[in-house]
């Protein structure tokens, strides 16, 4: 991971996990996810790899189909924040707001998502 984050930038990391997540590609996940990392959304918290892991396959298996659309980005020295739609099962919408945080390592330390409206 270390030579993969030297070569990119955090938006460019950022972008690989959306990509990744809606592949449902927890292999991926392993990898991007530093093992301190907290996830945290409008209904779970959870700290440490193992458990973010769990819940980000959790996920996985209750979606028959994830498509991610990247609305905007925002980034500063270690943080991304990324305004996404996201569809799920072909038929539900979430529009989330999704702040990355990285460490030196180009891990992924944090992600905090926010669930929002749909309407500008």
């Amino acid at each position: 991971m270390n030579q993969t984050s030297s070569k990119h930038s955090h938006k460019d990391l950022a972008l690989l996990y959306l990509r990744k997540y809606a592949e449902k590609d927890l292999q991926a996940m392993e990898e991007l996810f530093a093992e301190d990392i907290v996830l945290r959304d409008w209904k779970i918290r959870v700290v440490g790899k193992a458990l973010a892991l769990s819940e980000t396959k959790k996920n996985f298996e209750a979606a028959t189909s994830l498509t991610i659309e990247v609305l905007d980005t925002y980034e500063n020295e270690d943080t991304v924040a990324a305004e996404l739609k996201i569809v799920v099962n072909g038929t539900e919408e979430l529009f989330v707001v999704d702040v990355m945080q990285f460490n030196a390592q180009g891990q992924i330390k944090a992600i905090r998502a926010y669930l929002g409206r749909g309407d500008d």
